[in-house]
Parts: structure tokens; C-alpha cells; sequence
């Protein structure tokens, strides 16, 4: 698995959003998600609607997913 890898899936799940992603061991890594379709949801609302775009893949090659998730109201 890789990052790129990872934000298509994410983005195509979530198509609002804007998505970084980070990690260089193949198995652990970090997003940044920023979507409009977090407005209104907790923090754990919003990691299960990524990880729902990254299904069985989480757990299996994707051993660790850190993220990071905002709504666009809440950048500054």
C-alpha cells in the first residue's frame, strides 16, 4: 500500500475533500482530511466515514492510520 494509493481511495469516497497523506514504511500511516461533509460530526463520525472509503483495507495493508479531520469552517 502506498499514500497515493490511499488518498484516491479517500477522496473518492469523500469527493468534497482534500486529503494529504503520509508514511514511508508501507504500513503505517498519517491523514489530513479536510471535508464539508465533517460539518456537524463528532471526531468519531468522521474517522468511520474515512475509514468506510478505505473498507477491508484497514487492518489488513493498512496496518495504522493516524488522522487528522476538519470541517472547512475550522481552518484558519
Amino acid at each position: 500500500m502506498d499514500t497515493n494509493s490511499i488518498e484516491q481511495m479517500i477522496r473518492a469516497g469523500l469527493p468534497d475533500s482534500t486529503v494529504s497523506v503520509t508514511g514511508n514504511d508501507g504500513v503505517h500511516f498519517e491523514a489530513h482530511v479536510v471535508s464539508p461533509s465533517f460539518s456537524g460530526k463528532t471526531t468519531l463520525q468522521r474517522h468511520r466515514l474515512v475509514y468506510a472509503t478505505l473498507g477491508s483495507f484497514m487492518g489488513n495493508e493498512i496496518h495504522a492510520l493516524g488522522l487528522q479531520t476538519a470541517a472547512p469552517e475550522e481552518i484558519s
